[in-house]
């Protein structure tokens, strides 16, 4: 039910895939094995959206995320792989639900607008999609400085996500993160996933555009705030 729902707000908002199944299963699963199968799910969702994306995306703004993400994707998965578990747990809900804030507070960051921040957040985008999956959220909280509309940034997203996924798969392998564990959980949700993506899809509609957003953002920091008092308590 968590990777249909999370493949449903993919398919609506671009994003949010891996930061929703983080903040739901991390505190079932590591964060270093879940990293593995949001990559399977953010590539079978990638795929579905892919051809709709070409024509409404910002290219200039896909490609230098995708360089920058590219640079900071070993910083993160360094981290993860030197960080006790339950300390990569508190950082990855904690990302979350502050990223979250910024956005839905619409704290725009005017030097994101420049070319400097244009890698600047790729390269931190990166590093936090190697630390927590969440590298879509600060990519969000960068088009969101750029006043882009709503399918803008839906398709700017799905390219980047797509884009930076290729490439962090090389440094999965070289981390020796790739266990037949997490490889199998991540192959055997993919059909819950693309399920979630197809319906998502369908409710992208212009009546609905306004509200995507908000929705996303709240359901994450429910989902984030919900984890962080789990581990508080326990």
């Amino acid at each position: 039910m968590v990777i249909f729902v999370a493949g449903m707000v993919r398919g609506f908002s671009g994003f949010a895939l891996s930061a929703l199944v983080m903040a739901s299963l991390v505190l079932f699963i590591p964060p270093i094995e879940l990293i593995v199968i949001c990559w399977f799910l953010e590539m079978s969702a990638s795929l579905l959206m892919v051809r709709g994306g070409v024509k409404q995306a910002n290219w200039k703004v896909v490609i230098g995320l995708v360089v920058g993400s590219a640079i900071g994707g070993p910083i993160g998965l360094y981290l993860t792989n030197t960080l006790p578990v339950e300390t990569s747990k508190a950082i990855a809900l904690i990302v979350i639900l502050a990223l979250a804030f910024l956005q839905l507070l619409k704290v725009r960051a005017t030097f994101l607008a420049t070319n400097s921040g244009l890698y600047a957040a790729g390269i931190l985008a990166g590093t936090v999609s190697g630390l927590a999956s969440v590298g879509g959220m600060v990519v969000a909280l960068y088009v969101l400085a750029r006043d882009a509309p709503p399918p803008v940034m839906r398709a700017s997203l799905v390219l980047f996500l797509f884009g930076s996924s290729l490439s962090s798969l090389i440094y999965l392998y070289l981390y020796g993160m790739l266990t037949p564990r997490a490889v199998t959980r991540g192959l055997a949700w993919i059909p819950f996933c693309m399920a979630g993506v197809l319906a998502g899809q369908a409710l992208f509609r212009p009546r609905l555009q306004p509200y995507y957003r908000p929705f996303c953002l709240g359901l994450l920091i429910f989902l984030a705030a919900i984890g962080l008092m789990r581990m508080a308590i326990a």
